[in-house]
């Protein structure tokens, strides 16, 4: 019966270490989100930025873009 409360007692003890290293891990990954979430936000407020201070620069880009991308997935 003691070898039972040991096993048993062993188990809880790996259960709750695994458990353990799986919410620091989704606390990490929850952490990286959130970085990434305002990476992004400030991106899009550059790109926003850039465009109003630039229009006629932007669209040659947008255009540019395009173009690149009609003759990439064109398959030709």
């Amino acid at each position: 019966m003691e070898t039972i409360d040991k096993v048993s007692h062993s188990a809880h003890e790996a259960v709750d270490k695994i458990a353990s290293v799986a919410s620091q891990a989704a606390e990490a990954i929850e952490e990286k989100g959130e970085r990434l979430k305002n990476a992004e936000q400030h991106l899009i407020e550059d790109c926003r930025g850039y465009i109003h201070d630039n229009p006629i620069t932007s669209m040659g880009i947008a255009v540019a873009a395009g173009f690149l991308l009609s003759r990439l997935l064109s398959g030709r």
